[in-house]
């Protein structure tokens, strides 16, 4: 009966064989792909560093009049606008200015790559059951993997740097503005398609001027969330080289310093809370252009 008491498993032998033939083969990959890999990925690491230069070298008012504008323009509402311009203010006056930056740039950067890689694959999704189906479960492991193991390959493939940390970023917050394309091209009106059909629309003139502009409040709520995951692993990505806010953070744990963590943590929070906002008010404008239209 010892068979009740201990669940059956692989031969610890065989075990130990199955992961070091895993392990050995993607060090061999690494070793003849990964310098080609590491280059592949130079334009992105140009576009992060002149991203970070205009956000750290800008003079602050500047850089505050400019946040203020696109809160502005996205929300068209003032107490967005001031509380953004307020958590600014108070993040320099607590010397966070530089690493606050140093986020920000590498937020943008990280959803911009998002948005390229994401909506093509959501709108792809949308054309195909079989698709949908395929990539499904992938995203399914890409959302509940533990952020951690992320950065296992990722540093084994390029090092320690700002480039790995963002690589990271993009798989782990990718998957909701994926789903949200995907999800807000299908629930498109079918009478709207009828429509477009009627008038001799190609499928691209459909997918460009009827299917995403109806989709765009879903797929800014994708972006959202995005954007809000990107933020959570910012921490993180500060271990293997990605500087602003999360290097602080890890510090203050490593050597027990709350105040650093606390500061530092509250103000990943504002622009958490920041991009939130900014972002739910341009997809609640969106959605209200949207009912004028249909009203």
């Amino acid at each position: 009966m010892d068979w009740l008491e201990k669940f059956p498993n692989i031969d610890d032998d065989v075990l130990r064989e199955l992961k070091k033939a895993i392990d050995e083969g993607f060090r061999a990959f690494t070793r003849a792909y990964g310098d080609a890999i590491e280059s592949f990925f130079d334009p992105l690491q140009y576009f992060l560093i002149q991203s970070e230069r205009f956000m750290t070298n800008t003079p602050w008012p500047i850089i505050m009049l400019l946040i203020g504008a696109i809160a502005w323009f996205a929300s068209r509402n003032w107490k967005i606008v001031a509380s953004a311009l307020v958590t600014l203010a108070l993040i320099g006056l607590f010397d966070m200015w530089d690493d606050t930056m140093k986020t920000i740039s590498m937020i943008f950067v990280c959803t911009v790559m998002s948005i390229v890689v994401g909506i093509p694959i959501g709108v792809a999704m949308s054309r195909s059951d079989r698709l949908q189906r395929a990539i499904n479960p992938i995203l399914d492991v890409m959302q509940t993997m533990p952020s951690f193991v992320y950065l296992i390959p990722v540093v084994m493939l390029l090092g320690i740097g700002k480039v790995p940390g963002l690589i990271a970023v993009v798989i782990y917050a990718i998957p909701p503005i994926i789903r949200l394309t995907n999800l807000g091209i299908r629930l498109v009106d079918r009478d709207v398609l009828e429509a477009a059909d009627a008038f001799g629309s190609s499928p691209w003139q459909r997918l460009k001027n009827v299917q995403l502009p109806l989709a765009l409040p879903t797929i800014m709520a994708g972006i959202n969330q995005t954007i809000m995951m990107a933020l959570a692993m910012v921490v993180i990505a500060s271990m293997i080289g990605v500087q602003g806010l999360g290097q602080p953070v890890l510090k203050a744990i490593a050597n027990q310093y709350f105040t650093l963590g606390m500061f530092n943590g509250l103000a990943i929070v504002g622009i958490a809370i920041i991009f939130d906002r900014v972002s739910q008010a341009y997809g609640l404008r969106l959605q209200k252009h949207r009912q004028v239209i249909h009203g």
